[in-house]
C-alpha cells in the first residue's frame, strides 16, 4: 500500500475511534503503540499524530505520551473532523450542530451579500437557484448534479457578504452538504418550500434588498434546520 494511502487509513482509524469515544479523553497514546496496532511505520504514524495534534485532539508530550484532549479543544470546523463525526454515533449531534450555526450565520451573510454582491455573483446565485429548482422539482434533490449546485449556491453567499469569517464557514457547510448526501440522507425531492427560499434569497440579493435577503435567509435555514433535526442519528 503506498505510504500516503497508509497514511490516510491509519488517520481515519485514529480519528474515528477518539470522536466516537473508543478513545476517550485522556487516554494515552504511544508512537510504538499506533505502529503495532495499526501496521504502520513510524513515519506513518508519527504523521497521523502529527494532522491531529493540528486538530486539537490530541497533545505529545515528552515522557507523557500522546494523549486524547477534551472535545473542547478540536477544530469544530475541521472538515475532517465533520467526517468523523457524521460516520459515527455523534452523527445526529453533528448534524444538528451545524444546522444551528447556519441558521445564526447564513441570515446576516445574505444581508451582507443584498449590499455587497456583485453582478456576477449576483447573476450567479440566480443561475445556481434555477439549477436547483430544476433538479429538485424533479426530484433528484439526491444526485451529485443537486448537490454540486447547492453546494455552489451556498460557498458563493457566503463569499459575496465580503465577510472573511463568514467566508470561512464554506469549508463546514460544504462538508455537512457532502456528508449527508453520501450517506443517503438527502431526500430526491426537497423539503416543501426548500427551492423557493433559494430563489427568494438570491432574487433578493440581486435587488439589493438586504432586510428580505436576511428574511428569506432566515426562513430557508430554519427549513433545513427542522429537517435535520427529524432525521435519524
Amino acid at each position: 500500500m503506498p505510504t500516503s494511502a497508509m497514511h490516510e487509513g491509519v488517520l481515519d482509524d485514529l480519528g474515528r475511534h477518539i470522536t466516537d469515544g473508543r478513545l476517550p479523553e485522556g487516554s494515552v497514546l504511544t508512537l510504538s503503540g499506533i505502529e503495532k496496532d495499526c501496521g504502520a511505520s513510524r513515519t506513518v504514524a508519527r504523521e497521523a499524530v502529527r494532522v491531529l495534534e493540528s486538530l486539537g485532539m490530541v497533545a505529545s508530550r515528552r515522557r507523557v505520551g500522546i494523549t486524547v484532549q477534551p472535545r473542547e479543544a478540536w477544530d469544530a470546523f475541521s472538515p475532517r473532523l465533520i467526517d468523523w463525526h457524521l460516520a459515527g454515533p455523534f452523527r445526529q449531534r453533528q448534524l444538528e450542530a451545524l444546522a444551528e450555526l447556519r441558521v445564526a450565520a447564513e441570515p446576516m451573510a445574505a444581508h451582507l451579500a443584498a449590499r455587497r454582491a456583485d453582478s456576477r455573483q449576483c447573476a450567479e446565485l440566480r443561475r445556481l437557484a434555477d439549477r436547483l429548482v430544476d433538479l429538485g422539482g424533479r426530484g433528484l434533490g439526491d444526485s451529485e448534479d443537486y448537490l454540486e449546485a447547492d453546494v455552489a449556491f451556498h460557498d458563493l453567499l457566503l463569499a459575496a457578504s465580503g465577510n472573511p469569517q463568514l467566508t470561512a464557514l464554506a469549508r463546514p457547510v460544504r462538508a455537512v452538504l457532502e456528508g449527508r448526501n453520501r450517506l443517503g440522507l438527502t431526500p430526491p425531492l426537497p423539503v416543501e418550500g426548500t427551492l423557493e427560499e433559494h430563489m427568494r434569497v438570491a432574487l433578493a440579493i440581486a435587488d439589493g434588498d438586504a432586510e428580505a435577503a436576511e428574511t428569506f435567509s432566515r426562513s430557508h435555514m430554519r427549513t433545513v434546520w427542522g429537517e435535520v433535526s427529524r432525521t435519524d442519528g
